[in-house]
């Protein structure tokens, strides 16, 4: 009756602390957890020009999903990930470059208190240095810089401050014009903010909400760089896999999320599944006023959330769940309700 009246009545902010104590012992890999991911390719093609004025394909980064792209800056410059010719769109077009460029890469309106009250417990963050910055700062990137990192991570511990039994993933996954001392200052950072917060890497399998909170431990930092090797509170890319399906078709998303889980994550490792569309240069054109929210995201809800209901966590099933605009409809409770199937005895082993 408890677990019962818990999921019906869930308190974002504290979801993981009031969830049954059946579940407690189980291992963080096999829960279903919801969050924000970053990035996925949207392909211009034509209409810049690159070298010898030939028509170039430019990948250019939008936000699927992103977890600080609430605090894109349109003042700042465009971040050095972005390819020559979207360098040049800019250059050309200036402040109505970027204008457009926020409408396709803001993909949630909440900062990171508001994302942590509303229940996501997972961020996907990309790491850049900024041109000619005298004072080597650390900053998101998302097609445009966004916050500063330290003030970024100061947000989400002073939400584990006050949430004692909440645990977040912080997958660093890409880096720009970063060399080793803007790596030993990042690591640094993490320990000065989170310092024993930090979940040391060990076998993914051995992670559960009780094993954290018997050491007061609430968080997992994954590293894609080879520095992880070095530092023991950092783990492994390679253990927290996002296949990406890279479609503008909900039916095709929803083949290739089915099939993802119906291979399954290495077992002992965490995954993503990517509830999202990926915007063609086409798909822009149409919707250049209105942007990724309203051309994709709502139009395409209640098919992706239709798939997302039906799903069940455990080794065989769905893990970490991303999306964009994650307030939108009911997808945070319908992904962490997904979890009491645990305390029915319905999961997937």
């Amino acid at each position: 009756m408890a677990s019962s009246q818990g999921k019906n009545e869930l308190k974002f902010a504290d979801w993981m602390a009031t969830l049954p104590e059946s579940i407690h012992s189980i291992p963080l890999t096999n829960l279903a957890i919801p969050g924000t991911f970053t990035w996925s390719h949207l392909s211009i093609y034509g209409g810049l020009k690159g070298k010898k004025g030939k028509e170039s394909h430019a990948s250019f980064l939008t936000g699927s999903h992103d977890s600080f792209s609430f605090y894109i800056d349109e003042a700042s410059p465009v971040g050095p990930e972005q390819p020559e010719t979207v360098q040049n769109f800019v250059s050309v077009f200036g402040t109505v470059a970027k204008k457009l460029m926020r409408k396709w890469l803001a993909t949630q309106t909440m900062n990171f208190t508001g994302q942590l009250g509303a229940g996501i417990r997972y961020f996907d963050l990309r790491i850049s240095t900024k041109p000619r910055d005298p004072d080597n700062e650390l900053y998101f990137a998302h097609g445009l810089f966004s916050a500063k990192v330290n003030e970024g991570l100061e947000e989400i511990n002073a939400f584990l401050t006050d949430h004692h039994k909440e645990v977040v993933f912080l997958d660093f996954n890409h880096f720009y014009g970063m060399q080793k001392y803007h790596h030993e200052k990042l690591v640094q950072m993490l320990k000065d903010i989170y310092g024993n917060k930090m979940c040391p890497a060990i076998f993914a399998q051995e992670v559960s909400l009780k094993y954290l909170w018997e050491k007061d431990y609430q968080v997992l930092v994954f590293y894609h760089s080879p520095v992880a090797l070095e530092v023991p509170f950092l783990w492994p890319g390679q253990m927290m896999p996002a296949p990406w399906a890279n479609t503008t078709d909900p039916e095709k998303l929803i083949q290739f999320l089915q099939a993802s889980i119906t291979e399954r994550r290495k077992k002992g490792s965490f995954f993503i599944s990517q509830v999202v569309l990926t915007p063609k240069a086409s798909t822009v054109v149409k919707g250049v006023a209105s942007g990724l929210r309203e051309t994709i995201t709502e139009r395409a809800l209640p098919a992706m959330m239709q798939w997302v209901r039906t799903q069940k966590p455990g080794e065989s099933g769905i893990n970490i769940v991303t999306a964009d605009f994650v307030e939108l409809g009911d997808f945070i409770s319908t992904v962490i309700k997904l979890n009491y199937v645990f305390d029915e005895g319905e999961a997937n082993t």
